[in-house]
C-alpha cells in the first residue's frame, strides 16, 4: 500500500478538531518521554526506529485497524523507512513530513475575535512547542506581539490581509525561544518594542516599552496599553487591548503561572510576580480574556483551538492564583520547578543580540516543549 506524508498543518488540524490519531513514534525513549506530539484523542505507541531494523512484524498487532496512523521520527528520514516497512506488510500509513522539527516550527492561526471599529485580533498557536503569538489588525497597519523566529508566517499573514505591519512587541526577553520580532521589524520598517528593564544588555536599537505606553494601531481607537508586570523576567509587560484582551506574556496562563528563575533570579523575582499577580492583575476587570504567551498542556486549547480565558475564571480555578501564604507561594515558584528550557541561556543571548547563530543551530536549540510554566 502506498506510504503517503502527512503534513505539520494536517496534524495540528487534527489536534485542533479532536480527530484521533494512531502515532508511531520511533525516536528514542527519552526523546519520547520529553516531548511528543500531543493531542486529547491521540494514542501513542514508541518503539525505537533501531528496534524495528529487522522488521515490523512483532508490532503489527499492537497497531489499530481503524484508526489513521501516523509514523513519526526526529527528521523525517527513519520514519519514512519504517513507514514502507509497515505498508509493505499491508498496514496504510502516513509519516510525518519533515519530522519533529517541522512540527516544532508550524504556527496555526486562529481568529480570536473583532475588536472595535472593524479591526481583528489573531492568535498563532506554536503547537509543538507551546508558543502563542498574536496579531492585531486595524485600518491597513497590524502590530504583532511576541512573534517567533518563523518571521515569513507573520510576513504572509499581513500580506495576505492586506495590511502593512507597523508595530512588533516582546512582553518580556524571552527564554525558551527564539523571537522573530527584531527580524519582522528590520523587513518592514516596523518600530521593535522591548521592555528597557529587559534590555539593558541587549546590541541592538529598540523601542522602550514602559508602563502606561499606549500605541495607535490604524486609525481606530485601538490601544496597546502596557501594564508593567514584572515576576518572570523583571521587565514583564502585559497588554490590555481595546479594553477586552489581557495579553499576559509569560505571568499568567491557564492553568499555570510563569516561573522566575530563567534569569536566575528565582529568590529576587518572586514578590515580583506575587505582586503582579495578587494585585496588580486584581485592579483589571475580570471580563478581560487573558491572552497568555504560552500554553503547559493540550487541554489548555478551546473548543476553536485558541487558548484564551477570562481573568476572573482564572482567579477562581487557576491554583497559582490562590495561595493565600505569601511562604507557600514563593515554595511553589522557587523549588521543584521543572527542567529548564533546552539551551536556555543561548537563546536568552540570542535575542540580545550577542550571537547569531545560523539556521539549523536555532532550530536544534528550539527543540522540546516548553517549561516557562509552574503548576
Amino acid at each position: 500500500m502506498a506510504v503517503k506524508p502527512m503534513n505539520s498543518k494536517e496534524v495540528a488540524q487534527k489536534v485542533m478538531k479532536k480527530e484521533e490519531l494512531f502515532i508511531l513514534d520511533v525516536r528514542n525513549v527519552d526523546a519520547f518521554k520529553d516531548w511528543k506530539i500531543e493531542g486529547e484523542n491521540f494514542e501513542y505507541l514508541n518503539i525505537p526506529y533501531f528496534d524495528l531494523l529487522d522488521g515490523v512484524e512483532e508490532i503489527l498487532g499492537k497497531l489499530p485497524e481503524d484508526k489513521d496512523i501516523l509514523v513519526v521520527c526526529a527528521k523525517e528520514g527513519s520514519s519514512i523507512m519504517v513507514a514502507e516497512m509497515l505498508s509493505d506488510e499491508g498496514k496504510d500509513v502516513s509519516y510525518l513530513e519533515g519530522g519533529m522539527k517541522a512540527w516544532s516550527e508550524h504556527l496555526e492561526p486562529v481568529k480570536v475575535g473583532d475588536l472595535s471599529n472593524d479591526g481583528e485580533l489573531y492568535q498563532f498557536v506554536r503547537l509543538g512547542k507551546g508558543c502563542l503569538s498574536y496579531m492585531v489588525v486595524s485600518n491597513g497597519e497590524a502590530a504583532i506581539v511576541d512573534a517567533t523566529r518563523m518571521a515569513d508566517v507573520f510576513i504572509d499573514f499581513a500580506k495576505a490581509k492586506n495590511v502593512k505591519i507597523t508595530n512588533v512587541f516582546d512582553t518580556h526577553l524571552h527564554a525558551d525561544h527564539i523571537s522573530g520580532g527584531r527580524t519582522i521589524a528590520e523587513r518592514t520598517g516596523a518600530t521593535y518594542w522591548l521592555p528597557s528593564k529587559d534590555a539593558e544588555e541587549v546590541t541592538f536599537e529598540y523601542a522602550a516599552l514602559e508602563d502606561g505606553n499606549k500605541v495607535q494601531i490604524g486609525n481606530t481607537t485601538i490601544d496597546i496599553n502596557a501594564l508593567y508586570s514584572p515576576g518572570h523576567t523583571i521587565g514583564s509587560t502585559s497588554f490590555v487591548i481595546d479594553e477586552k484582551y489581557l495579553l499576559s506574556g509569560d505571568i499568567l496562563f491557564i492553568d499555570s503561572i510563569g516561573r522566575p528563575d530563567l534569569a536566575g533570579k528565582a529568590e529576587d523575582w518572586v514578590g515580583d510576580l506575587r505582586e503582579s499577580l495578587y494585585k496588580r492583575y486584581k485592579d483589571l476587570s475580570m471580563d478581560l480574556t487573558v491572552l497568555p504567551a504560552h500554553f503547559m498542556i493540550i487541554e489548555e486549547l478551546n473548543e476553536d483551538g485558541s487558548v484564551g480565558e477570562k481573568l476572573g475564571t482564572l482567579y477562581a480555578k487557576n491554583h497559582g492564583l490562590n495561595i493565600e501564604s505569601e511562604d507557600e507561594f514563593r515554595s511553589l515558584v522557587s523549588e521543584n520547578l521543572p527542567p529548564q528550557p533546552n539551551a536556555y541561556q543561548e537563546i536568552r543571548e540570542t535575542n540580545m543580540g550577542k550571537v547569531t547563530p545560523d539556521e539549523e543551530k536555532q532550530r536544534e536549540m528550539e527543540i522540546g516543549p516548553n517549561r516557562c510554566a509552574v503548576r
